[in-house]
């Protein structure tokens, strides 16, 4: 099963995003596609259309342009669940000793990596950044 991750642009400025690469090669996931990219305000406002009548959709947009960020197409069994739990809660503060974001993260809005909520969403939002082409053969 495929899901995906984003590799958020403070983890990217921090340095983390190799340890992050490493956590998460460590809980069993294999890469199946990456690639290091800058998103438009228009490319940003696509992908989080879901929270466009939010308070902190434009906050969150503004973020996810600030900078580059590594989307990343990530293979286990169990993928969506897997990845969930080893990311921890949005909330720095709140997520579990030992979570991608208890580690990373600076903040709930800088929360270093982005991962899909559900196998339906995984398989919107791998679709978004990887062309069918670019998954072949998985």
């Amino acid at each position: 099963m495929l899901t995906l991750a984003i590799i958020k642009p403070d983890a990217l400025a921090t340095g983390s995003a190799g340890k992050i690469l490493a956590h998460l090669e460590a809980q069993g996931f294999k890469v199946r596609a990456a690639r290091m990219v800058r998103l438009t305000t228009p490319e940003a406002e696509a992908f989080y259309a879901v929270h466009r009548e939010r308070p902190f959709f434009r906050s969150l947009v503004t973020f996810m342009t600030s900078g580059p960020c590594i989307p990343l197409a990530l293979e286990r069994a169990d993928a969506v669940t897997h990845l969930r739990d080893t990311i921890g809660a949005t909330d720095p503060a709140e997520a579990k000793p030992g979570t991608i974001r208890k580690l990373y993260a600076q903040s709930k809005e800088k929360n270093a990596i982005h991962a899909s909520d559900s196998p339906e969403n995984a398989a919107r939002e791998v679709a978004f950044f990887f062309t069918e082409g670019e998954l072949a053969g998985l």
